[in-house]
């Protein structure tokens, strides 16, 4: 047996098309372009790469891009005053402050300063208690994407196994939120977790977010599971001074037991950015007050 592989760059672009339709459709409407304003600090090169990848994906789509480049040394109350500037400029809706943020600034409080409803990242402790209970919000854009991922593959969740390996704010806890939402029986497990194989051998879907190369093997995946691997490690290739990227996920093992899986690269991560702009046009909809046709993204 060999899984299906899941190809999240084929969705991520089938989504990005969509939502260009429904962003000229917004500005047709409102007379204005939906805004995603992106506020990095610092020169970390990983992040400045997110960041043009970022500005580049939102003007394909038909969107404003308002970037806002700070030095490393920025004061906190300088990049506070940016966000507040950006909660009230009627032409930004959705916020995204990069992170990581430099070691002087407090993460939780500049997170704190954006408006809920233009947190388009879905960080906001807010947005985090509107997903428990129920309530619209934004969601992260990486778990909001595996469930796309999962839906479109199975269809109806409801009354499955989902074991999600890894419990951070980002990934793993609002992976758990969106499952139970579908009526899945979920199990959060993590590095404490005792027999992790064994829990993970009982489920039908396998979200593994814990940021270890190859960690979940082959013989841990229950025969037919679909598996969706959100790690991405960097790690050494066959050839000297040669690096290659890997999941958390040991694919090789484990696309011979799985009924589907997402490869990495090509399956999780493309993506992340595609369901940052669906939240950025969620947003303008909503700050707009236009309704968006359902179902549509």
């Amino acid at each position: 047996m060999t899984a299906d592989v899941i190809d999240g760059k084929l969705f991520a672009e089938g989504l990005r098309g969509r939502i260009a339709t429904l962003a000229a459709e917004f500005t047709a409407q409102s007379g204005r372009k939906a805004g995603l304003a992106v506020v990095l600090v610092g020169e970390d090169p990983a992040s400045q790469v997110y960041v043009r990848s970022k500005g580049k994906a939102t003007l394909a789509a038909g969107m404003a891009s308002f970037e806002h480049r700070l030095p490393a040394d920025t004061p906190e109350a300088e990049l506070i005053a940016l966000v507040e500037a950006l909660n009230a400029d009627p032409a930004v809706d959705g916020i995204l402050v990069q992170l990581p943020l430099p070691a002087h600034c407090d993460e939780q409080k500049v997170i704190a300063t954006i408006n809920p409803d233009k947190d388009v990242d879905g960080f906001h402790v807010t947005n985090a208690g509107r997903l428990a209970v129920g309530q619209p919000g934004f969601v992260p854009c990486t778990p909001l994407g595996c469930l796309m991922l999962l839906k479109d593959r199975l269809g109806s969740l409801s009354g499955l196994d989902a074991v999600v390996i890894g419990r951070s704010n980002i990934v793993g806890k609002p992976m758990a939120q969106l499952l139970l939402a579908e009526s899945c029986t979920v199990t959060v497990a993590h590095s404490r977790t005792r027999n992790l194989p064994e829990v993970v051998r009982r489920a039908d879907i396998v979200v593994a977010a814990v940021g270890r190369p190859e960690m979940v093997k082959g013989d841990w995946i229950k025969p037919g599971a679909t598996v969706i691997d959100v790690g991405i490690n960097r790690v050494a290739a066959a050839e000297p001074g040669k690096t290659r990227l890997v999941g958390d996920v040991d694919f090789a093992g484990a696309s011979e037991v799985a009924g589907a899986i997402t490869p990495v690269p090509g399956g999780v991560g493309p993506m992340t950015i595609a369901v940052l702009l669906r939240n950025a046009l969620v947003a303008a909809f909503r700050n707009a007050g236009i309704t968006l046709p359902e179902g549509t993204i």
